[in-house]
């Protein structure tokens, strides 16, 4: 469903690309010396001593940041940057904005669908592995899209895709 090539590429709109370089020039410019200087600070004052939670919680944060650069490089490794031309609008699919329909309540609203790694509902950013996501893949304007959501059944009309 997601749409990738054939090295297993995952595509992502020039937004998200932005997005998550941005994250990693912070957590390599930012965050790792930000943390370097705690563990200095924290070995100094801690004299090495085990019972150090102050080295242990940095370190701990130490490993988080580096197990998301290593993820992010990853993604970077074999991310495409989704053309505006290849978003397709007959049917919905990677990078659709479709605009729907809640008929229950009468609401209009629109999500773009996009790969799992840029995916934030709070930015109507749908996943394609989603319920949604993948109820609206390959849906024409016209057509009614219905899938479970986690509070239940929905149902949606779409009334427009564009890019």
């Amino acid at each position: 469903m997601a749409m990738n090539d054939a090295t297993g590429g995952i595509w992502l709109t020039a937004g998200g690309f932005e997005s998550l370089q941005r994250e990693l020039e912070h957590l390599t410019l930012v965050k790792r010396p930000e943390i370097a200087d705690r563990i200095r600070a924290s070995q100094e004052h801690g004299e090495f001593s085990e019972d150090n939670n102050e080295l242990d919680e940095v370190k701990f944060e130490q490993a988080i940041v580096e197990s998301r650069v290593a993820e992010l490089k990853t993604i970077f490794g074999t991310a495409q940057i989704l053309d505006m031309n290849m978003i397709p609008t007959d049917i919905v699919g990677m990078g659709s904005v479709a605009t729907m329909e809640d008929k229950e309540i009468g609401e209009k609203f629109q999500v773009r669908v996009v790969s799992t790694i840029e995916a934030d509902p709070n930015k109507d950013l749908i996943s394609n592995e989603s319920p949604m996501g993948q109820a609206l893949w390959g849906a024409a304007a016209g057509e009614t899209i219905s899938f479970v959501a986690p509070d239940g059944k929905r149902s949606y009309k779409l009334l427009s895709i564009n890019k």
